[in-house]
C-alpha cells in the first residue's frame, strides 16, 4: 500500500528504542503502526499537493469576457470570465435565468 523506507525506518527506530526503555511490547507495536499509517497519509497527501498545475487549454477554445449576472430573486452576483460562445448563455440559480447587470472593467 504505502512504500515509505524512510517513515518506516523512523517508526522502526523509535520502535526499537521504546521497547528497549522496557515498554510493554503489544501497545508500542500498535503505536508504531498507527504512527506510520499516520506518516504515510500525510506524505501522499502532501504529495498530492505538489502535482504541477495542469497545462492551459489550447488558444481558440474559450475566449475571455467580463461579464457579471445577478439573480432577480436572492441577489447573488456571478462573474463569467471566459466563455465558448460570442453571447454565453446566461447562468441559472434559484430555476431562473441570470439578470446580466453590466460588463465588469479591470
Amino acid at each position: 500500500m504505502f512504500k515509505h523506507p524512510v517513515l518506516l525506518g523512523i517508526v522502526g527506530v523509535l520502535t526499537v528504542l521504546a521497547l528497549a526503555a522496557g515498554k510493554s511490547p503489544f501497545p508500542v507495536l500498535v503505536a508504531a503502526v498507527a504512527a506510520y499509517l499516520i506518516l504515510a497519509i500525510g506524505v501522499v497527501m502532501l504529495g498530492g499537493l505538489a502535482r504541477p498545475v495542469p497545462a492551459p487549454l489550447p488558444p481558440g477554445e474559450l475566449r475571455k469576457v467580463r461579464l457579471l449576472y445577478r439573480c432577480s430573486i436572492c441577489g447573488t452576483e456571478v462573474r463569467m470570465t471566459a466563455a465558448n460562445d460570442e453571447d454565453p448563455e446566461p447562468p441559472r440559480h434559484c430555476l431562473e435565468d441570470m439578470d446580466l447587470v453590466a460588463p465588469t472593467m479591470e
